[in-house]
């Protein structure tokens, strides 16, 4: 046997099952505490719906209004908050313990061009061969990326070895 379908959004109508309730008419003007069916009665008067607005309120609170055009609202919102939120992104960015200076320079560019954007950067310092013989050299640069974007990044993730690899996490300020 089935459950009954689990209804998401607020009570309305009939399905309002508490004695007594605060009603704020479609004008927006409180009407006070009154039984439940005088409230929907006088929201079948004007042709809405009596709708359950803040249900965990002694009494609770309960306005006429379009269960339609509220919907709508809600969505509408709902997408609004949605349009504004920015995803971060992680940008990875990969050096060799021996870069040149204008190489460097030329990631340096890129992960200016990444913070401004507000994403995150991956710094990945690959090692070849006998170049795992001086990790140092590794560090030594990780750290000359971590002093260049003091005034714009913060280290979220300290440098470390990882395998054949190091790594560090910048995140903008």
């Amino acid at each position: 046997m089935q459950a009954p379908p689990v209804k998401d959004g607020p009570r309305m109508n009939e399905e309002i099952r508490v004695p007594r309730v605060l009603l704020i008419d479609q004008n927006g003007e409180k009407q006070g505490i009154m039984p439940t069916s005088a409230a929907i009665e006088a929201a079948e008067e004007v042709g809405l719906d009596l709708v359950e607005i803040v249900p965990n309120a002694d009494p609770p609170v309960c306005k006429i209004l379009d269960y339609g055009k509220f919907k709508f609202q809600e969505q509408k919102k709902k997408n609004e908050a949605r349009k504004r939120q920015k995803i971060v992104e992680i940008k990875e960015i990969k050096l060799r313990p021996n870069i040149d200076v204008h190489d460097y320079d030329v990631k340096a560019r890129a992960m200016h061009r990444f913070f401004e954007e507000g994403d995150k950067v991956k710094v990945t310092l690959r090692f070849r061969g006998r170049e795992m013989a001086h990790p140092e050299l590794g560090m030594k640069l990780l750290q000359k990326v971590k002093g260049d974007f003091e005034p714009v990044a913060k280290v979220e993730y300290e440098p470390r070895m990882e395998g054949r690899q190091m790594i560090m996490i910048l995140a903008p300020r």
